[in-house]
């Protein structure tokens, strides 16, 4: 049991489609990616695990047959909402802590009440932007954590951008089998791709926010 394991889990980190087409595989890949998908979106040690690329694969085993999309669909959704709950639940911990009180309590108010108010406002885009960023998957539900405190509301946005997430990656694995090899192909690098594009965009608003915001202090000085 521990060896077809470990083949099935070196399968999907090489993403070997023709070793996980073997028979009897399709119940340790549920378990495996469900697992992998909740400790990526949940633990930032676990930020390396290439799970944007799973999500692909496992939607394009699914259109040829190996997966039930009935099954693993639910599950991509469910593992990737309970490994934000998890970093949920880490930032609420981290906030109790002394250190952790001492460092926030010397961030400017105004900044950490504009914080405050973009992560409630814009928690949908921001949920959704960050499942495409292996290192932010798990810090924003970590950070929402600390400074969230409508835990329902955290659910509703966690959920809702989970299954976005699983139906825009998966969905697109499932007709890649259909279509025309070089669009295929074009389309996997594209989606491989969108990890480092939402990362600029991110860095490019979070600088262009920082020098508006200079501009603006600047002028009122004036």
């Amino acid at each position: 049991m521990f060896e077809a394991m470990k083949e099935v889990l070196v399968a999907i980190w090489h993403q070997d489609f023709n070793a996980l087409l073997t028979p009897g595989s399709a119940a340790l890949i549920y378990i495996l990616v469900a697992i992998l998908i909740s400790l990526e979106s949940g633990f930032l040690p676990a930020a390396p695990l290439p799970c944007d690329s799973i999500v692909i694969l496992v939607g394009t085993l699914s259109s040829v047959g190996v997966l039930e999309p009935i099954i693993i669909f639910p599950l991509l959704i469910i593992s990737a909402s309970a490994g934000s709950w998890l970093a949920f639940l880490q930032g609420r911990w981290l906030n109790k802590l002394p250190f952790v009180q001492s460092w926030l309590s010397k961030a400017p108010t105004k900044q950490m009440l504009t914080v405050d108010t973009l992560l409630c406002r814009h928690s949908l885009v921001a949920l959704f932007a960050a499942r495409f960023v292996p290192v932010v998957r798990s810090i924003l539900p970590m950070m929402m954590g600390m400074r969230v405190h409508e835990e329902p509301r955290f659910h509703y946005f966690s959920w809702l951008s989970a299954s976005l997430w699983v139906g825009l990656l998966a969905g697109v694995g499932f007709i890649l089998p259909v279509l025309p090899e070089p669009i295929s192909r074009i389309v996997t690098m594209g989606l491989m791709a969108a990890p480092l594009i939402t990362l600029s965009i991110v860095i490019i608003t979070a600088i262009t926010w920082k020098i508006r915001k200079a501009l603006q202090t600047k002028l009122k000085l004036i």
